[in-house]
């Protein structure tokens, strides 16, 4: 009998290390990557991106999750560089599918830890506190946490040391001299990283500014100008937007508003709840006697209070979105108002952003933002930066990810300028896996499922199917006809009736819809003369009847649907 063949730690060794994208390239937003280490998988991040104007309907864009779904059993863990909701806001849809704990900083585990308990997942996973300079062993990867800078307290790059070398993922980052916390990313350690035998095999890094010339200004800065903004009109209220999470905004604009005796109030779910749990880490200082309801503001002086809310992005249903359109319960906009809004708009938002806007300064507020005064700094490096970085790094490989396509090509062409030898920089795109070993990196390109997953309301997976009737209705519009015939004979017993939305107004086209309604029926009388009487065919010949007539006379193709009842 022979022996059973062994398997040697060695032959181990040398299966490739293998990574495998699921968002995040080729679009702002649905940040997700997969690491493959010995039949083992971290996932890194998973993120939201917001809908397109041309996604009708559709609140939420995920990751193709199908990867994990089929892989479940071999997830490890899920590694988070930090909380914003293009990295944190589908882990409520990943864990519906896949089980396992995950891993971040205190601060991104609370922003996490509110969605996951909206959808009642949390007996789902365990919630792993790591700290800055932390090394953990998950899995077959020891995983280093190294600190950077971003518009969010918090933030990582990791290092994964793999049997096939060091990988290191800037996560979103900027090197800003000057934070807000006087957490520095720690360029230090990522030269001793570099440094260490066998270097960075390979860095993927954040490529969002790729395409802006120079550095990123400081963080800092926009508390600056929030002074001077708050001492030159000192009489008039001030409402200033933001993201709910960018704390150290937060933060800016607090301590200029108290520093010119301002009370304050924070507006909107998110808004209130991150401040509160900041607070509770001790990561936002506002003393509490200087923070009162809304209810209790609007009774104040406009020159005595300062409301922080959200709607930074025109979001419909957000407090400044509201505000703007006089339907917030509480706060009137008029021309006492200085409005801020502190904050770019997401590509795709621009349309909300500059409606909310435009609606501000009808209700006769003054309104600051990006296009006129420096009330907001980005969060992401910006050319100098990313040189410098990957000059630091000096990186066997290089990947751009996160960022649009024009972002990565950009990003590709300044690592071979600093150094990176061409043939050893890949751009990638979403559903491509990588291969790393020995003999260096491969790309299998469309390696696996990673389309667009579409969410509504609370219902996933939207197919491409209703998208695509959404779109139809919306630029086409419906047209029912309903009619009663008698099922034995054929013949029309009431109707047809048109029932119009999207395509013409019933009040304006009585002539139109009296002509469509001719055309129904002496096509169904026409098929019962010819002895065609049942149900379908009924249908039918109203469906092709009024559908010709329509493309006819009006050059339109709305839905049309038949409504047929029997007696």
């Amino acid at each position: 009998m022979a022996e059973p063949r062994r398997v040697s730690k060695r032959a181990k060794v040398t299966a490739p290390v293998r990574i495998v994208f699921l968002g995040g390239l080729g679009e702002i937003g649905r940040n997700c990557f997969c690491l493959e280490v010995e039949g083992r998988i971290l996932v890194v991040d998973c993120g939201i991106m917001f809908p397109d104007p041309d996604m009708p309907g559709i609140d939420l864009v995920l990751p193709d999750l199908t990867f994990l779904r089929e892989r479940a059993d071999d997830v490890e863990g899920v590694i988070l560089t930090h909380g914003h909701e293009d990295h944190v806001g589908g882990l409520a849809f990943l864990l519906r599918d896949v089980s396992c704990p995950i891993y971040g900083s205190p601060l991104s585990l609370g922003l996490a830890r509110n969605r996951i308990a909206e959808a009642g997942l949390l007996d789902r996973t365990e919630l792993i506190p790591v700290a800055d300079g932390e090394t953990r062993r998950i899995g077959a990867v020891e995983v280093e946490f190294v600190p950077v800078t971003h518009s969010v307290p918090h933030a990582f790059a990791a290092a994964y040391h793999t049997p096939h070398g060091t990988i290191l993922h800037t996560g979103d980052f900027k090197l800003d001299l000057m934070p807000v916390d006087g957490r520095r990313t720690d360029l230090a350690r990522l030269g001793e990283i570099a440094r260490r035998p066998g270097g960075v095999r390979l860095l993927l890094s954040d490529s969002t500014n790729a395409e802006r010339p120079g550095f990123t200004p400081s963080e800092s800065t926009v508390g600056q100008v929030m002074g001077s903004l708050f001492r030159d009109r000192e009489g008039k209220r001030f409402i200033v937007a933001s993201f709910a999470s960018h704390l150290h905004r937060v933060q800016q604009v607090a301590e200029a508003a108290l520093a010119n005796g301002r009370q304050l109030a924070f507006v909107g779910r998110s808004m209130a709840n991150n401040v509160s749990l900041a607070r509770e880490m001790g990561l936002l200082d506002v003393p509490s006697d200087r923070v009162i309801d809304i209810e209790e503001a609007v009774r104040c002086a406009p020159g005595e209070i300062c409301i922080v809310c959200t709607g930074s992005q025109g979001e419909p249903m957000s407090a400044l979105s509201l505000m703007a359109a006089h339907e917030h319960k509480l706060v009137q906009v008029d021309e006492d108002d200085v409005v801020v809004i502190s904050a770019h708009a997401i590509p795709g938002n621009e349309h909300n952003v500059n409606r909310v806007i435009d609606a501000l300064y009808r209700a006769g507020a003054e309104v600051v933002h990006g296009g006129n005064a420096p009330v907001h700094v980005s969060g992401h490096a910006s050319q100098e930066e990313l040189k410098f970085m990957c000059s630091l790094v000096d990186p066997d490989w290089f990947v751009p990810v996160h960022g649009e396509y024009r972002h990565m090509v950009h990003h590709a062409e300044l690592a071979a300028a600093s150094g990176v030898p061409s043939d050893h920089v890949l751009v990638c795109e979403d559903g491509d896996m990588l291969a790393l070993d020995a003999d260096g990196l491969t790309v299998e390109r469309r390696a696996v499922p990673a389309g667009y997953l579409y969410v509504d309301g609370i219902v996933g997976d939207i197919g491409q199917g209703v998208l695509r009737d959404r779109r139809q209705l919306a630029e086409e519009g419906v047209v029912v006809v309903i009619l009663t015939v008698d099922a034995r004979t054929g013949e029309i017993v009431t109707g047809p009736e048109i029932v119009t939305k999207g395509w013409v107004h019933a009040t304006e086209a009585e002539e139109l819809l009296e002509e469509a309604k001719a055309a129904v029926r002496a096509s169904v009388e026409e098929a019962a003369k010819e002895g065609a009487t049942d149900f379908e065919t009924v249908r039918r010949h109203s469906r092709r009847a009024l559908g010709k007539l329509i493309n006819e006379r009006t050059r339109r193709r709305p839905a049309v649907i038949p409504v047929v009842m029997e007696v």
